[in-house]
């Protein structure tokens, strides 16, 4: 019962920092990254995050690749990361009213699924960010996954690692999902742990995509058992 009542009072938190974080990035353009991360910041507070962090993150990396299972994935990576993310969201999220601003405001990138042209806008937004210095940031498995185990990947990422060359930076983020679920709409305090493993680097015509599947899967299998609470 306390979960819920905690769930529902992020979604009114949520809405009305997120309209407050999004009126001043618009109202100062070259000063989203600052906004993002002091909203994220504020967000870790609130909701009782604790952190864990096995390896570090590498910042000579061009696209960060992360399981997902909850909205607070993007909430711990971008508190983490230096950099200010270019993070590609499905056209749904962009589409979405006024909450379609939070991906629109900061140039983050939007992707139709149901559109063949979708990834060659895709890989033209993807170059344009990264000749800014934003590192790409995607959700191989395409969905969230139950907490559970993790979904197989799409390739959407393997496809712009291969046609632009980059660095992967892989991540496991666990127990995001039981400090907040928000299909259920519940939240509670925890500790969630984040392990960066080595990049790799994406080079077409090997099987560098499918290794990192299997070993991404293997860590968070792995880790899954040891209860993280």
């Amino acid at each position: 019962m306390l979960s819920r009542i905690r769930g529902l009072i992020v979604l009114i938190q949520f809405s009305i920092t997120v309209a407050i974080v999004v009126v001043a990035m618009y109202l100062f353009r070259n000063k989203t990254h600052e906004i993002i991360k002091v909203w994220m910041k504020i967000q870790i507070f609130l909701l009782g995050i604790k952190l864990e962090i096995e390896g570090s993150v590498d910042e000579s990396c061009d696209m960060v690749v992360m399981n997902h299972q909850s909205l607070l994935d993007i909430i711990i990576m971008e508190h983490i990361h230096a950099k200010n993310l270019a993070w590609v969201a499905k056209k749904e999220i962009t589409d979405l009213f006024f909450f379609g601003h939070i991906i629109k405001a900061p140039r983050m990138i939007s992707i139709d699924r149901d559109n063949k042209a979708g990834i060659i806008h895709l890989l033209k937004e993807a170059k344009d960010r990264l000749s800014k210095g934003r590192p790409i940031a995607m959700f191989p498995e395409g969905t969230r996954s139950n907490g559970e185990e993790m979904l197989d990947f799409k390739p959407g990422a393997q496809m712009i690692a291969n046609k632009l060359k980059l660095k992967i930076q892989p991540a496991i983020i666990l127990n995001t999902r039981n400090i907040l679920d928000s299909k259920s709409l519940k939240q509670k305090p925890g500790v969630v742990k984040v392990i960066f493993l080595k990049p790799v680097q994406a080079e077409k015509g090997t099987t560098w995509f499918e290794d990192l599947e299997q070993h991404m899967k293997e860590v968070f299998k792995e880790e899954s058992k040891k209860n993280v609470s």
